[in-house]
């Protein structure tokens, strides 16, 4: 199972697109500083999740969702599809 993940910065607002096959351990990371990019923008907590059985589909949502930030439907998936 891979995971493709949003997860908003309480610190400065910000969201983070993600995408990784164990999410526990990798929001942990990120909350831990691990994640140099991140590092300065904990705590992160995450506001989306979706499963894919393969990581194929998995970056290619990635990269799907990642073309959407900011605009309107970027907006509903993190808003339970509400813009």
């Amino acid at each position: 199972m891979h995971y493709v993940y949003i997860t908003k910065s309480l610190k400065d607002l910000g969201f983070y697109i993600g995408c990784t096959k164990n999410i526990e351990k990798r929001i942990s990371e990120h909350n831990k500083g691990k994640t140099i990019s991140l590092r300065k923008r904990r705590p992160l907590v995450v506001v989306y999740i979706e499963k894919h059985d393969n990581v194929n589909d998995a970056y290619a949502r990635e990269k799907e969702i990642k073309s959407y930030k900011g605009g309107n439907e970027f907006k509903k998936i993190i808003n339970g599809g509400f813009a």
